[in-house]
């Protein structure tokens, strides 16, 4: 999967990612993380059997949150906030 590092993406990567989330989903499992910055290069919810999850952009999102939230919303906690 080196090539994805490299910005080449090849349709033998993706069948390969779709394999091992179709083994993921036989196993029970509900939704897939992509944890590394390139898979969602290639993968996302259109061409997989499990809904994803990409670590980047969630990272992201919570960091912009954080980044633009009044000095009360910065204090609360996901317990404390009622979300």
């Amino acid at each position: 999967m080196d090539e994805l590092v490299y910005g080449i993406l090849k349709p033998e990567a993706i069948a390969y990612f779709q394999r091992v989330i179709e083994r993921m989903k036989a196993a029970g499992a509900d939704a897939v993380v992509l944890g590394c910055t390139e898979i969602p290069l290639i993968m996302n919810d259109s061409n997989s059997s499990l809904p994803t999850l990409d670590s980047t952009r969630l990272l992201a999102r919570a960091a912009l949150r954080r980044a633009t939230a009044s000095p009360k919303q910065d204090r609360e906690t996901p317990s404390t906030s009622g979300r």
